[in-house]
């Protein structure tokens, strides 16, 4: 029962990172292209990009936290 239950942690990191790794590609790629189609809004497109990918960030280190505490409930 231990062992399905680190399966479930390692997926959990894992689909969590990968998630967010593509979402945050995605959201620069997005953010490039609007920067390069209209130069002039730049500072407005890079703080709305940097808020998004914060909270990315933070979406993936949640997932982190409830692995960590998974894995120490079971271990």
């Amino acid at each position: 029962m231990a062992g399905l239950a680190f399966i479930g942690v390692g997926l959990a990191i894992g689909l969590a990172a990968l998630g967010s790794a593509l979402g945050q590609g995605n959201a620069s790629r997005g953010a490039m292209e609007g920067i390069a189609r209209q130069p002039e809004s730049s500072g407005d497109i890079r703080t709305t990009l940097i808020l998004a990918l914060a909270f990315m960030e933070a979406l993936t280190l949640f997932s982190f936290v409830i692995a960590i505490l998974l894995w120490t409930k079971i271990g």
